[in-house]
């Protein structure tokens, strides 16, 4: 009995360097470890790969270069529409390949904590959209979330979301992200500062340092043994603050 190959589904199956370009040979951003490491080794995405780490370490650099080589904007939006008011984004993209699934959604979103007051003015500029200043932060993003933008498959590309969301309101982004994981089709890359939205059942945990990218296990982050410290007695790390 003959079998059909089975074709993977993910939007982005891998990061490799592309070798007809050379790289610089020093600054910004091949000086950070992890963007070494990746254009050195090249990495796997699975349906659900979460990066984690310390300001500095490249998370943020990798997903908009992620986001921007599959055609998304560096400040938000599809691959149909995008917001530019300032380029600040890294040549990283341009030293990229992307593999991509045999059987893959071509759509995708990409949605940055940092650019989100210009997206918002850039919906509302552009169509019928709700009037997302008049709402909250939290308030306004899950306007996006909760639309058609992501439903289906494609690439869901996410940098630090969990800005403006309460405690409850990361929880329902958790269950967001299990929901596109599970999706055939779909596939989340998230940057993050939030040890909530990193223990997402299944993800791939990435942790970024001054050595590079390990992947690790959530209770292993050093950002939850950080949560975990200071809630257990804030004391301890206040009165040095005070001094």
């Amino acid at each position: 009995m003959r079998h059909e190959p089975v074709l993977d589904p993910r939007p982005v199956v891998a990061l490799r360097r592309d070798t007809d370009l050379p790289l610089p040979a020093e600054g910004w951003p091949f000086s950070i470890p992890s963007v070494g490491q990746l254009l050195r080794d090249g990495l796997e995405l699975a349906d659900l790969t979460v990066l984690v780490g310390e300001n500095g370490t490249g998370k943020s650099t990798i997903v908009e270069a992620v986001a921007m080589a599959y055609g998304l904007g560096a400040e938000g939006g599809s691959v149909h529409g995008r917001d530019s008011t300032w380029a600040s984004e890294s040549p990283l993209h341009e030293f990229l390949r992307l593999q991509r699934g045999a059987a893959a959604s071509k759509w995708g979103y990409f949605l940055r904590a940092e650019t989100m007051h210009g997206m918002f003015t850039f919906l509302q500029s552009s169509g019928p959209e709700r009037d997302f200043h008049s709402r909250s932060h939290g308030e306004a993003l899950w306007e996006i979330l909760g639309t058609s933008r992501f439903d289906g498959g494609g690439l869901f590309v996410l940098d630090e979301p969990e800005a403006g969301l309460s405690f409850d309101a990361q929880l329902r982004l958790v269950a967001l992200l299990i929901e596109l994981a599970d999706r055939r089709g779909a596939q989340v890359l998230m940057a993050t500062h939030s040890p909530i939205l990193a223990s997402v059942p299944g993800a791939t945990l990435l942790e970024l340092s001054d050595s590079g990218i390990r992947e690790t296990r959530w209770e292993h982050l050093e950002m939850v043994d950080g949560y975990r410290r200071f809630l257990e007695a804030p004391q301890r790390y206040l009165r040095y603050l005070m001094e």
